[in-house]
């Protein structure tokens, strides 16, 4: 008998063809808002531009997620930046087939919180989410307990914020992902994630043709 991979449940499987065949959609009209996005703005402003846009981690990602939320069982796995969940499906399917553990995700935008949750509860993924609706920065602030695993998959210039918040919460082996990582305001987060003062074992691989993402192990409590 095999174990189970929800990432195959029928229910998942058709929540996640749909959510991809919809940000393929919206790549042209993306790239076109795009260019108007490089003027200063709050992230309030940002994500009411962007609130229609998915802008999900690669199928590829996704099952990488799944297999390292698999492989190192995590008890709490913090998202920074849901969008519309795609990410999200794949850690909790990773936390329900481990049978421990739950997935904490943060988001601002109430069109794609509103959204998450119908798909959440359709895949049946529901009861293993929590949605921090809000600043991450504030609400990341509450969170209770150690945090096992963190993907940062909001805006870029808050990496290095949100994972300074999280750094007391986080032990020795938990692992941090940062998706975009070719993305030019991810400098600072880069920094210091690699430099062997601040305790990370960090490394950097493509997962799309002009992208990658960097995986750090917290080497220090």
């Amino acid at each position: 008998m095999g174990m189970p991979n929800t990432l195959q449940d029928l229910k998942v499987a058709a929540e996640l063809d749909r959510m991809y065949a919809e940000s393929k959609q919206q790549m042209s009209k993306l790239r076109e808002l795009g260019a108007g996005l490089g003027r200063p703005m709050t992230a309030q402003e940002r994500t009411e531009a962007l609130s229609e846009f998915y802008i999900p981690v690669t199928p590829e990602a996704g099952r990488l997620l799944y297999s390292l939320v698999r492989a190192t069982r995590p008890a709490t796995v913090v998202e920074f930046g849901m969008s519309f969940g795609i990410s999200a499906i794949h850690l909790a399917s990773a936390v329900r087939d481990n049978g421990t553990g739950r997935v904490v995700t943060t988001e601002l935008s109430e069109t794609k919180i509103a959204a998450a949750k119908q798909t959440f509860a359709k895949t049946g993924l529901d009861d293993v989410i929590t949605i921090l609706e809000g600043d991450a920065l504030a609400t990341l602030a509450d969170l209770d307990g150690p945090v096992d695993f963190v993907l940062l998959d909001g805006w870029k210039d808050l990496y290095l914020p949100v994972i300074r918040l999280l750094e007391p919460r986080l032990s020795a082996g938990v692992l941090v992902v940062a998706d975009n990582a070719s993305a030019p305001d991810m400098k600072p987060y880069l920094d210091h994630v690699r430099s062997p003062d601040n305790g990370y074992e960090s490394f950097n691989f493509l997962v799309r043709e002009q992208d990658s993402m960097e995986v750090s192990c917290r080497t220090a409590d």
